[in-house]
């Protein structure tokens, strides 16, 4: 599209749109998006207590976390003890078959800890096993 100015000149108008603040803006979000996506995964912080022989975990699983305060999640979602039966009813298919992981922080009462073992049990969960960390063996004696 052309049209003529004050002084006599002809000019034409842009009539293109320029993308390069938009791919600078794109960009810097998609960076953004990057840096926070590993954070808002990493899950529930549980301080597991260490042990010497430690299996690693291959199957899909369903994993119990109590944390520090005593709160119970299965999985990444927050439950409150009387609805954990409800809530692994929801989640296992196979109670007899399927493994459940317990997360339990070092520091939780074993009152708090019992508490929950019971209940998975009378869930009618018998596959149940406890999570722990490696100690690490430094080698300079």
């Amino acid at each position: 599209m052309a049209f003529t100015a004050k002084n006599g000149r002809t000019q034409t108008s842009l009539s293109e749109i320029n993308i390069t603040p938009l791919v600078d803006v794109v960009l810097v979000l998609l960076i953004i998006f990057m840096v926070t996506a590993p954070v808002l995964q990493s899950g529930i912080e549980v301080n597991v207590p260490k042990t010497k022989v430690v299996k690693q975990i291959s199957e899909e699983r369903v994993v119990i976390s109590i944390t520090k305060g005593q709160e119970v999640f299965v999985n990444n979602d927050h439950v409150k003890l009387d609805e954990l039966g409800d809530a692994l009813h929801q989640k296992i298919r196979d109670p007899r078959g399927q493994s459940v992981y317990v997360r339990a922080d070092q520091d939780v009462a074993f009152g708090a800890f019992a508490t929950v073992m019971s209940t998975v049990k009378s869930a009618g969960i018998t596959n149940i096993s406890i999570v722990t960390e490696p100690i690490q063996i430094s080698k300079n004696k």
